[in-house]
């Protein structure tokens, strides 16, 4: 075997050590495979049904299959008896699952030192067991220890390895998570990430088995690579792809593997998600839950803007997602028919800003790609940046071309799912600088904007369940919360369709709702609105006029259940509200039913007319900039500028809501509202996507049911500076999750008795740079937190930028004494984590990027 790596290279140089030879060997054994692999990316959930349905189809179905499962990757036996445990779940028998003796150290939760199982690799039991397996499963950790579990010393395959070549050759599926992917290619990433690939390219002897869990001196880890197992054999993988923000490090790898670049693809798969490699067919097939980034280097090109540093461009990134199918060979892509193109389709037009941290809309980069770039008329290209604590890094641009397209369906009921294709992207060395903004000449404008307050909450016998937007169909929790409420199976629903401009949310949610066993003669999609809708032959802005029906009134208070659909929040509040203001016959039926016991939910604008004060419009940049407007121009409103209030229809007393809250990374705009509008001594709530916040006004209690989460917002002790807009100092920010409750008079938080706390048993150790956006890891607000800070010994504070052009916010995050982290799996092993108190300040800056 070739000699491993060992030169640490500032330029991008190519991997001398993956000679040709050693390449066509591997190459060799790839020839007249009948077998198939499924490469996870990470994160895979036991509810996951698709991916594993998919690995048991292709091991001969759950009554046929023999599992072999592969702990070598990890520390401990867990995630091997976990996916044991799942496979039976689905209907494998338990005998025909096997955990193998594969490994070249001890397990720490076993007596056995199983650190001898070394010396079986070669042994004949062994090999005769897996050459009776139709699937082999590796689980996650650390690659090389799977690698060298089943290499020898002297670089030669085992007898266990060519077992599992020889089955997988006459068709048994071979597939693996996380670490269990990254074997999978030829050329295998061990170490690094998106900006330490950029900085350095290649890793020295030191950074060869340098594992993401151990202490890391720098900000950044450079890439690392070594030979790998070699069953796909048609481009380099990387795992954790869009958690992780990693596509910087894959196009680094990739560039620098001459052969990958002039004919193969480059694959990163996202958590959650798998691509399923059908041998035979030469296609990959997108599996799960989100997607598989693919690189095409064939074109591109070393730039070089310093001395020291150098760049890449004229990359071609696409992104595929479920049910989209890849040729490998032909180097193309197929999409379902129910696909449709978005170019010169374009459904948003709006000024998207670059991608600059944790305050970005859309900030993760499939749904950035997504939303504010393919399918978005207003902008031909896109910027991020990645860079270190001295600002030294990379300006990342996305471009449409002329081959760029996008496509677009919904899946899990009304959930936008997007392909995307050949993007270009350039990567260019930058240095980014920060300077406190001492005279601003941004016109912060305070709301004008005055609610009076709803009626008593004490007469409340009802509940409210507000979603966050983007409910799943397949969201079984937050359905059958609903349903419990509104009375069980029996429960009588009217569902309000006035936020959109077309009945299919309604006719989905009334449709979701008998799936989950109400009866449809017990469901109605009532005719509130005041506008017409698409697709239909009556006119329904007609129906204004039923906002004062005394028929539709009395309906109304039949009811046990009402539910309000998602679009333009204002929709709602101009079809329940009389020209002068008052309470129509209709919001006051809703009343009647709300006090007497029913419950009230809805999701996105439904969510967003619960509070008094109804944030209607704007992003965090603009309402941290701009503060406030008194026009809304409905789309371009609802993404970004400046935050524009208007009343809402009051159910929830206890404070201001925001929804889509992670994806649209609203955190900012909350925070300005609650400051200038809310009550100080209440909590401010952002509610994630595919979550709901279920309100008990008897308990005064508040608890989280659903896929997200929800963020607190704190302002009782916030200090800020009043000539100067938007300065603001200990904003405590609390994020929980599923089970986790709040009591809304107290703010105490009740954190779900399953999860253990962080403090001073912390999981990390790291240096943790500046969450900067697309290149960064853990672009989500509460997964930053979690991993960087709250988890994280290392760190004391963390922090972001949020800009455009030479204008923004630093955002420092810091542990205060009362911060705590809870941490428990959720749905297999997947990491759950709630945030306590974690203090933000603000400060207004000056940007200078050269």
């Amino acid at each position: 075997m070739k000699k491993k790596l060992v030169s640490c290279l500032i330029s991008f140089t190519l991997l001398s050590s993956l000679s040709t030879p050693l390449l066509a060997k591997a190459q060799e054994n790839t020839e007249g495979i009948k077998g198939s692999l499924v490469i996870a990316g990470g994160g895979v959930g036991t509810s996951n049904h698709d991916i594993y349905e998919k690995f048991l189809l292709l091991a001969g179905g759950k009554e046929k299959a023999k599992v072999g499962i592969i702990p070598a990757a990890s520390t401990t036996l867990q995630s091997s008896e976990k996916f044991k445990e799942d496979l039976v779940k689905y209907g494998v028998n338990s005998d025909s699952i096997q955990i193998l003796p594969v490994s070249n150290h001890d397990f720490s939760d076993t007596q056995k030192d199983e650190s001898t199982w070394k010396n079986q690799v070669n042994d004949k039991k062994l090999s005769r067991t897996i050459k009776g397996l139709t699937a082999v499963w590796f689980v996650g950790g650390d690659q090389t220890k799977i690698v060298d579990s089943l290499r020898q010393n002297n670089g030669n395959d085992s007898e266990a390895l060519k077992a599992i070549w020889d089955i997988y050759r006459k068709g048994a599926v071979i597939g693996g998570t996380s670490a269990g992917a990254a074997i999978m290619s030829d050329v295998m990433i061990t170490g690094g990430d998106s900006l330490g690939a950029l900085k350095e390219s290649i890793g020295n002897k030191e950074n060869k088995h340098v594992n993401e869990n151990q202490h890391n001196k720098k900000e950044y880890e450079p890439l690392s690579v070594q030979k790998g197992l070699g069953f796909f054999q048609h481009g380099i993988i990387d795992q954790h792809m869009d958690e992780r923000a990693r596509l910087g490090r894959l196009a680094v790898a990739a560039y620098n593997a001459e052969r990958d670049k002039e004919k193969n693809f480059a694959y990163g798969v996202d958590e959650d998600t798998a691509m399923v490699v059908n041998n035979k067919d030469q296609k990959v097939e997108v599996v799960g839950r989100s997607g598989v980034a693919v690189l095409d280097m064939s074109k591109a090109k070393l730039i070089s803007k310093q001395k020291v540093r150098s760049g890449l461009e004229n990359i071609k990134v696409s992104y595929l997602s479920p049910g989209d199918k890849i040729n490998y060979h032909l180097k193309s892509f197929e999409f379902p028919n129910d696909k449709v193109e978005t170019k010169g389709f374009e459904y948003y037009s709006f000024n998207a800003l670059p991608a600059t941290g944790v305050f970005t809309p859309y900030g993760r980069l499939k749904a950035y790609l997504s939303y504010s770039l393919i399918d978005n008329e207003s902008m031909k290209s896109a910027k991020s940046y990645v860079y270190d604590s001295q600002g030294s890094g990379y300006e990342i641009a996305f471009q449409k071309n002329s081959d760029t397209n996008g496509y677009w369906r919904y899946t899990d009921g009304q959930k936008d799912d997007y392909s995307i294709v050949n993007v270009r992207m350039d990567i260019t060395p930058k240095t980014v600088k920060f300077q406190p903004d001492k005279k601003t000449s941004l016109t912060y404008k305070k709301p004008t904007f005055s609610s009076s307050e709803s009626p008593a909450y004490d007469s409340i016998k009802g509940n409210l369940l507000i979603a966050g937007g983007a409910l799943g169909s397949s969201n079984s929790s937050v359905y059958n919360k609903f349903i419990t409420l509104a009375g069980g199976k029996q429960a009588k629903i009217g569902i309000v369709p006035a936020a959109s401009t077309k009945f299919d949310s309604s006719n989905q949610f009334k449709s979701d709702l008998v799936k989950y066993g109400v009866k449809a003669e017990n469901i109605e999609i009532l005719p509130i609105s005041n506008h017409d809708f698409k697709g239909t032959s009556e006119n329904e802005s007609n129906w204004k006029a039923n906002m004062n029906s005394d028929k539709l009134a009395q309906k109304v208070k039949g009811l046990t259940g009402i539910w309000f659909v998602g679009g333009d929040q204002t929709l709602i509040t101009g079809s329940l509200w009389n020209e002068n203001g008052s309470d129509s016959k209709v919001l006051q039926a809703i009343w009647h039913t709300y006090k007497n016991g029913a419950v009230l939910g809805g999701t996105s604008a439904g969510a967003a007319i619960m509070s008094n004060t109804m944030l209607a419009g704007g992003d965090s940049y603009g309402a941290l900039s701009y503060g406030f407007t008194d026009t809304y121009d409905d789309m371009t409103q609802q993404e970004g500028g400046p935050a524009y209030l208007e009343k809402g229809l009051g159910f929830f007393q206890y404070g201001l809501v925001d929804q889509h809250f992670d994806n649209k990374a609203r955190l900012g705009r909350l925070i300005a509202t609650a400051y200038e509008k809310g009550n100080k001594n209440q909590l401010a709530y952002g509610i994630d996507e595919d979550t709901a916040m279920v309100v008990n006004n008897s308990g005064k209690q508040i608890e989280v049911v659903g896929r997200g989460g929800i963020t607190l917002v704190d302002l009782a002790k916030v200090q800020a500076n009043d000539k100067f807009p938007s300065d603001y100092k200990n904003i405590l920010i609390s994020c929980i999750t599923p089970g986790d409750k709040v009591n809304m008079t107290t703010k105490e938080i009740v954190i779900n008795p399953g999860k253990t706390s962080t403090r001073k048993n912390e999981y990390y150790s790291e240096k943790i740079g500046p969450n900067t956006g697309l290149f960064s890891p853990h672009g989500v607000l509460r997964k930053f937190l979690a991993y960087d800070l709250i988890d994280n010994a290392q760190s004391k504070e963390i922090k972001s930028y949020t800009f455009n052009q030479n204008k923004g916010f630093e955002l420092t995050f810091r542990k205060s004494p009362e911060s705590n982290g809870y941490w428990a799996y959720t749905d297999g092993q997947k990491d759950d984590y709630s945030i306590v108190k974690v203090a933000l300040d603000i400060k207004p800056i000056n940007v200078d990027i050269k």
